[in-house]
């Protein structure tokens, strides 16, 4: 029993560590699209992390040169920036827009994808960019992982003064049972490991703060879109947001009854552009119609 006990034991740690890797080191996804395919006048820039790593973005100024704010879109695991470039177009009349290749992901540096740890802190470096080009008040669109982590850095950045979330998650510790969930009693201890190593290797738990504590401190205007059908991320993560977001006032919830993961209404570059008008200040007389085309992100989580 003992010898058995112990096959098992190193044999699960063995598992959970290989998982790991697995997790914080995703194949890169490349999306053909270009700024050109939707007619935008992109700038290809360098934002440098605080490590000295060189993230990828474009840098798409506002329709007809006038003054317009910023918003900023953050793509989801395991994608890059260009899975973005539906929702710019649609925004572009209105706004500027700043698209960012996450650590690891797409052409920017980093080998490793740290689920939130340390983007945070490129996000903010983010800010840091636009802020040296006059723009202190932005909003930030972000799907999935990309909206999880709007809302955190949202909580820990007063320069981000709206965010829309589509299909975040609410706790990384629960997606991780919830990705885990056929291996019964065993996805515990197995998410467990998962952080673990993630404190060995990354210096840092990956879990905290989760965007569901972090959204109890925002009082700005939220928009949280999720579809009761997600595969990638049950409705219940949307669910638990809500509740955080019971005392905000300016907290506004969009949940659709039918779509996949990723899967765009018919109304969202509608309800999309209304949402960052409303709240980022924008006057009438700067819009000039949108795109047309509803892409929707293709990431998988």
């Amino acid at each position: 029993v003992l010898v058995y006990s112990g096959i098992f034991t190193i044999g699960f740690l063995a598992a959970s560590l290989w998982n790991f890797w697995q997790v914080v080191q995703p194949q890169r996804l490349t999306i053909s699209l270009t700024p050109k395919d939707y007619r935008l006048p992109a700038e290809a820039l360098t934002i440098r992390t605080e490590e000295g790593l060189k993230l990828a973005a474009w840098f798409i100024p506002p329709k007809d040169g006038h003054h317009a704010p910023v918003v900023v879109l953050l793509h989801g695991y395991p994608a890059e920036k260009a899975d973005m470039l539906p929702i710019a177009a649609a925004l572009h009349p209105h706004f500027a827009t700043l698209l960012m290749d996450l650590r690891s992901f797409g052409k920017s540096e980093g080998r490793l994808t740290t689920l939130g740890l340390r983007e945070r802190r490129d996000v903010r470096r983010a800010l840091d960019f636009l802020a040296g080009l006059g723009y202190t008040h932005v909003g930030v669109f972000g799907f999935s992982l990309g909206g999880a982590l709007g809302i955190m850095t949202a909580a820990e950045d007063d320069r981000v003064r709206v965010v829309a979330a589509y299909a975040p998650f609410s706790d990384l510790k629960a997606l991780g049972y919830d990705v885990y969930s056929r291996l019964w009693m065993l996805k515990y201890p197995l998410v467990e490991l998962l952080v673990l190593w993630g404190r060995v290797f990354l210096g840092g738990d990956m879990t905290k703060p989760s965007p569901a504590t972090t959204a109890e401190r925002l009082s700005i205007p939220v928009l949280l879109i999720h579809s009761r059908e997600d595969e990638q991320i049950p409705f219940r993560h949307a669910e638990r947001l809500r509740r955080a977001w019971a005392k905000n006032p300016k907290a506004e919830f969009y949940f659709l009854d039918r779509g996949r993961h990723g899967q765009l209404p018919p109304d969202f570059e509608e309800r999309i552009i209304k949402f960052f008008r409303t709240h980022l200040g924008v006057k009438p007389e700067s819009s000039s119609g949108r795109s047309q085309r509803r892409e929707g992100p293709r990431q998988q989580e």
